[in-house]
């Protein structure tokens, strides 16, 4: 990120590291952040997270799902390779579905302070049973706060397809 200004590159130390270090221990320390450069408008960043890991908390065995993160940005934005190596940091982390995307979503607001998150955990079956935890938050006071009931009362009444689970 050589030619960037430090008030652009925000606290950016993973972003082009060679000898990444993958953390198999809940890390939410790894997590960073660059400036917003539209912080005046209104737009959703979506991250597809298709092969996220933790471990059931009384089996000790591996879930498997796919997390869907979308936010709408204030001053700040999470760096998707700190965010690839914190949701990594789950995979000897014991924890029930719910949880995860919780804390999951608890840490990204503390990280960035956004006016909209949703955290959405599609995990595979085990005992031949899904879960779908969801989860969001509007920041209060604002528009975003009625957006976050809106969108957790509606939002799944149009369940996909399953076929693959």
């Amino acid at each position: 990120m050589s030619g960037r200004t430090n008030d652009e590159k925000g606290d950016i130390t993973l972003l082009g590291e060679k000898n990444t270090k993958y953390l198999t221990d809940y890390t939410p320390g790894v997590l960073e952040t660059f400036p917003n450069k539209h912080p005046d408008r209104d737009y959703f960043v979506k991250f597809n997270c298709p092969e996220f890991t933790s471990l059931c908390p009384i089996t000790g065995q591996p879930d498997f799902a796919a997390i869907y993160i979308s936010y709408v940005p204030a001053e700040k934005m999470v760096e998707s390779k700190s965010l690839k190596l914190y949701l990594f940091s789950f995979r000897n982390h014991g924890d029930f579905h719910e949880d995860c995307v919780n804390i999951i979503m608890n840490d990204l607001i503390k990280l960035m302070d956004p006016k909209y998150i949703e955290v959405w955990g599609k995990f595979l079956p085990r005992g031949g049973i899904s879960i779908d935890p969801y989860c969001n938050y509007g920041k209060a006071g604002t528009k975003w706060e009625q957006v976050a009931w809106d969108r957790l009362t509606h939002h799944d009444l149009y369940p996909e397809s399953i076929n693959n689970r």
